[in-house]
């Protein structure tokens, strides 16, 4: 993982999981440098004092609308980074996740966005540490072909402004993609091996630019939605991406174990529209959570067992 820009999500959605401590012993042992979180669980913070892990912190999605308050952004900065600060290495804030434009907290999103942004250049963090949003591609309301891109109508209101803030204030989107659930939502048209990497050539021809992943063509496809909303150098950062390992169609143990080698190993490449571009990507998730839900898939895409058994020979 030190030549690979590869993290991986910590999510705690289960009652079996070893200590924090250990959790953080076992990126260590397994070379992982960095880490997402989803909210600012204290144990997990104070594990990761000392461990030179690079952490994604996140904004619970019910703590947004308390937040577009600025002194209890204030607040929520100074007791959950600057409390930890320099000891863990803080590098993104992700204000909510997979919020969408319908959601109570969506008008909230940014204002709080602002409040944390503020509270982080008080502290004088601004360039070590980048505040941001987790989004979902179904904000996407075109994607095929991915030149054909484009935010939906419902959603532009929404995070047009978002990313203007973010180029202003030198972040990247943090976008969550899953071939997986793409594929499962189009088996007709959407082949499995184009889902997995492995497809021979190239599927789909767009202008000149050819695709042989979905991975790619998901990512390029919010390129040309971020090119569109005028924000045509925005970063990406891929703050989730996996494949289930059982519970589902397409869940096995093999598909998944295919699918992290794969995209371990391509991110270094970038995407057609930005090749070379080295894409930092997080792969969902650690553990397998057994109180996720409702799909069973939801379930069973850790990387780990609870028991610290890798399911997987990965060499990232």
């Amino acid at each position: 993982a030190q030549t690979r820009p590869i993290g991986v999500c910590y999510g705690r959605v289960a009652n079996n999981l070893p200590s924090d401590q250990e959790v953080v012993d076992l990126y260590h042992a397994n070379g992982i440098t960095k880490m997402r979180i989803y909210d600012p669980n204290e144990p997990t913070l104070q594990a990761l004092r000392g461990s030179n892990i690079e952490l994604m912190l996140g904004v619970a999605n019910g703590d947004i609308q308390a937040l577009s308050d600025p002194s209890a952004a204030s607040s929520w900065v100074q007791n959950n980074i600057l409390a930890f600060t320099p000891d863990v290495v803080f590098r993104y804030i992700a204000v909510g996740n997979e919020i969408s434009p319908s959601d109570q907290a969506a008008s909230f999103v940014l204002p709080a966005m602002q409040n944390i942004y503020n509270a982080i250049v008080s502290a004088n963090l601004q360039d070590q540490i980048k505040v941001s949003t987790a989004m979902q591609t179904s904000l996407l309301g075109n994607s095929y072909p991915p030149s054909a891109g484009s935010f939906a109508d419902n959603a532009n209101s929404y995070i047009g402004p978002i990313v203007q803030f973010l180029k202003q204030t030198g972040a990247p989107l943090l976008a969550n993609v899953y071939p997986y659930f793409s594929y499962i939502g189009d088996t007709k048209d959407i082949r499995l091996d184009y889902a997995l990497f492995t497809s021979q050539g190239t599927l789909v021809q767009d202008g000149s630019l050819g695709y042989q992943n979905l991975f790619d063509a998901s990512l390029d496809a919010l390129y040309s939605a971020l090119e569109k909303a005028g924000v045509p150098d925005l970063e990406v950062v891929v703050s989730e991406t996996g494949w289930p390992s059982e519970g589902g169609e397409a869940a096995t143990v093999d598909n998944a174990s295919t699918y992290y080698k794969n995209v371990i190993n391509h991110v270094s490449a970038g995407t057609p529209k930005r090749p070379g571009k080295v894409i930092e990507t997080y792969l969902f998730a650690m553990f397998d959570e057994n109180q996720k839900g409702p799909a069973e898939t939801e379930r069973h895409f850790g990387l780990f067992s609870p028991n610290k058994q890798s399911k997987y020979e990965l060499d990232n």
